[in-house]
């Protein structure tokens, strides 16, 4: 008797599992992002959760103890990645990745730019070579490669009733998110050897002596006037960015709401304790984000 193999079968279930293991990557490592994409459905959910697997996998290569010339070498494995899902073909040595088969069946579904991820890598090889910003125009640069092309690959899976605009207002909801990142994580940023506040800013407020690592600041900086004035940058930002929000259909709205409206409450926190950000690292109770996600699921985020 002849044995026939599901091959179709076989297939979907190894998506499947691909998409499970994206998943589990990002409810164990974006715990803020998590509570915005419960609130999608089930294939954008699944699409979003490939997309945050493959930025974190680019991301910890940057964070990680591996000399410069090593991290280059995996940067640019992941960009060659990237540029096989694009054309369709996978490299041998990326055909079993759970990350490349959730993504290539999340570009099948959805018209992601995968071309973006290229943007990503280039901000995080410039963290990798570089360890200051002089200027925000500089910061800027920066926050537009690692957090608008994420903005901008999400936006593929949303879909938008104007995309010209939504491309724009998501790339300044991504710097938005990305400078209250960097105000959060000062001390640890600066644990490794990184400073993203502006130079220029830095020294205008007279803490370009202050030892991050430890909270030491001297007597005469003013530490919590450039915090606050960082936030108000990052404010302005949020209120640009949510512009965004009624040009998406009410879940997509909803899970952006829910990780925006997180992330400027983490902002509200910095701005009102600047020092608490020496302390150790400003977070919302799983109360109060929850409070936040249901607040977007019933379109009261502004």
């Amino acid at each position: 008797m002849a044995v026939f193999h599901d091959h179709s079968r076989a297939r979907t279930d190894e998506v499947r599992a691909a998409y499970r293991h994206c998943e589990e990557v990002t409810r164990d490592e974006a715990k803020n992002f998590s509570y915005g994409l419960r609130l999608l459905p089930g294939p954008k959910r699944r699409a979003m959760s490939a997309i945050y697997a493959l930025a974190r996998r680019v991301d910890d290569i940057g964070d990680g103890d591996l000399e410069t010339r090593r991290k280059t070498e995996l940067l640019g494995r992941v960009g060659s990645m990237v540029d096989g899902l694009i054309s369709g073909h996978a490299g041998p040595e990326d055909a079993d990745d759970p990350v490349r088969l959730a993504l290539a069946d999340a570009a099948r579904r959805f018209p992601i730019p995968l071309e973006a991820f290229h943007e990503l890598i280039a901000g995080v090889t410039m963290d990798v070579e570089q360890r200051d910003y002089k200027s925000f125009a500089d910061l800027l640069s920066y926050c537009r490669c690692v957090a608008g092309s994420i903005g901008r690959l999400s936006l593929g899976v949303f879909g938008c009733a104007d995309p010209d605009r939504g491309r724009e207002y998501a790339d300044t909801l991504g710097l938005a998110l990305q400078i209250t990142n960097i105000l959060r994580d000062v001390r640890e940023d600066a644990a490794m050897g990184r400073r993203y506040l502006p130079a220029e800013d830095v020294e205008h407020f007279a803490c370009d002596k202050a030892d991050f690592t430890t909270g030491s600041v001297p007597a005469d900086a003013e530490f919590d006037g450039l915090v606050r004035f960082e936030a108000g940058r990052a404010r302005a930002l949020f209120e640009e960015g949510f512009r965004l929000l009624p040009l998406l259909d009410r879940r997509s709205r909803a899970c952006v709401g829910a990780m925006a409206g997180i992330y400027r409450g983490l902002l509200d926190i910095i701005e009102r304790e600047p020092a608490a950000v020496l302390a150790g690292r400003v977070s919302l109770s799983t109360e109060q984000k929850s409070r936040l996600a249901l607040a977007a699921l019933l379109g009261r985020v502004r």
